[in-house]
């Protein structure tokens, strides 16, 4: 009696079905032709290159190098990222050697025509019952990867010119600012690709722009100094923060806090390190400046507040124009452009309305964030544009430059330079994480809730481990 209760016992708490993590599988690859995982690999770690060199997310590179690597047949592959390379390994059994390839990620640009075609090509191969066959599908990448750009290189600069512009505006500054920030936008642009040509290390073409855009807004307090008041330029800070936020320090930020989010925590340290670097050349090169028309005497008052807040109008105006601007800046189609500047004004809207009901460091962005996510899912759905190009699009007015650049001038205006570049810091962290748990979530219910295709949703479980 006592042993049929045992027995009944432990059959009601024992397990009966496969654990929910997998922790490790054998591969089914056994009778795989060496040639064929060797195309197949090739195949995976260039387009996986071309993801992360023009801004892709760690999640997102390694779901489409399994949907790849699925669709031909290869179900025991493993892909490792470490920001700076990708590898790609395949098991074949006990009797065969497992192959494993890596390859370093040498150039960072970013390019949503190049990543859209890529998008496009990915979706042929793993959207058929028969894929395209490999070696053609190997040659209309190297088509894609090689193919010129969608429009000159001074549509770039237009662009650049118009995203700070657009910050500009959103504070509704003076047109004679307006002007005078896209000015110096051109002429950072001018200076970091010269500079990138040489091979110039990141940091120092940060603080070469840096010193350029902060200069221009120092000339102009000496021009105040000396009697000459230029029109409407009562508030030449704006000018600081618009180039901030033009050499899109707080892009790496959101990008960062979004691979820690997904699990990918050594790619998110790699960003956030390379982060800290830039912003510190940003440092570095308005403190030469401010530090240098101080000792000149140019009475330099530099503010860290531009008023209560940005208003409605103004802000989705202006949000509207960076869009534009991100969209030439980042070689989308200009048929596309109109598509971002709508989607960077509706999430401005959308953080505009909430910022009163959640005025909590990060909240706010966090829900525009999701709007965002969900944004990008739908034009990805229907238009195959990159999810993450129109949600980064839709998010780039939301960037945390102004307070970045409180923290800036707090570590280099006071002698207790930690303490009182703190608060700012840790706003701008708490919005560069709102934003990336935000469009990250925003995606995530998108897709549950107006389904994704099958092999899709199987890549993206398989990257957090589930099965």
């Amino acid at each position: 009696m006592s042993q049929s209760l045992i027995e009944l016992a432990g059959g009601a708490i024992r397990g009966i079905d496969t654990p929910t993590q997998v922790i490790s599988f054998v591969g089914g690859d056994d009778q795989l032709p060496q040639r064929h995982a060797r195309l197949v690999i090739d195949l995976c770690l260039r387009a996986g290159e071309a993801m992360l060199a023009t801004g892709a997310s760690a999640a997102d590179v390694v779901a489409t190098v399994l949907r790849i690597s699925d669709a031909y047949g290869i179900s025991a592959m493993h892909v490792d990222i470490t920001f700076t390379s990708i590898t790609v390994s395949i098991h074949r059994g006990m009797n065969e050697d497992p192959m494993s390839v890596m390859r370093i990620v040498r150039v960072r640009t970013t390019d949503y025509t190049r990543l859209q075609d890529v998008y496009l090509l990915i979706d042929e191969i793993a959207g058929q019952d028969s894929p395209v066959d490999v070696d053609d599908a190997r040659e209309r990448l190297t088509s894609i990867l090689t193919s010129p750009h969608p429009y000159r290189r001074w549509v770039v600069t237009a662009g650049k010119a118009i995203l700070a512009s657009g910050v500009v505006v959103m504070f509704n500054v003076s047109f004679v600012l307006v002007l005078v920030a896209a000015a110096s936008a051109i002429i950072s642009d001018v200076i970091t690709r010269r500079l990138g040509k040489w091979s110039v290390p990141g940091f120092f073409a940060q603080m070469a722009a840096a010193v350029a855009t902060t200069s221009i807004a120092v000339f102009i307090f000496w021009l105040r100094s000396v009697g000459i008041e230029l029109p409407g330029s009562n508030q030449p800070t704006v000018i600081v923060i618009a180039g901030i936020i033009m050499l899109l320090s707080g892009i790496g930020l959101t990008a960062s806090a979004r691979d820690a989010i997904d699990g990918y925590y050594v790619t998110a340290t790699a960003r956030g390190m390379e982060v800290l670097m830039l912003t510190l050349g940003l440092a570095v090169g308005i403190s030469l400046v401010l530090g240098a028309a101080l000792r000149m005497g140019v009475p330099v008052t530099v503010a860290t507040s531009l008023g209560d807040g940005i208003s409605l109008v103004p802000g989705v105006v202006g949000s509207t124009l960076i869009g534009v601007g991100f969209a030439l800046t980042s070689y989308m189609r200009l048929r596309l452009v109109p598509l971002t500047a709508t989607a960077a004004g509706l999430v401005f809207a959308v953080y505009s309305v909430v910022l009163p009901l959640a005025p909590q460091p990060g909240l706010a962005p966090g829900i525009a964030g999701a709007a965002a996510g969900v944004i990008g899912y739908f034009t990805y759905r229907w238009l195959k544009v990159p999810e993450g190009a129109m949600t980064m699009a839709g998010i780039i007015a939301l960037i945390p430059g102004l307070a970045v650049y409180r923290a800036l001038y707090g570590f280099m205006d006071s002698e207790y330079a930690v303490t009182e570049a703190l608060p700012a810091m840790v706003v701008a962290l708490a919005t560069g994480i709102g934003l990336a748990a935000g469009t990250t979530i925003g995606g995530f219910a998108a897709r549950r809730t107006f389904g994704l295709d099958h092999q899709a949703m199987l890549a993206a479980r398989r990257t957090r481990g589930a099965r």
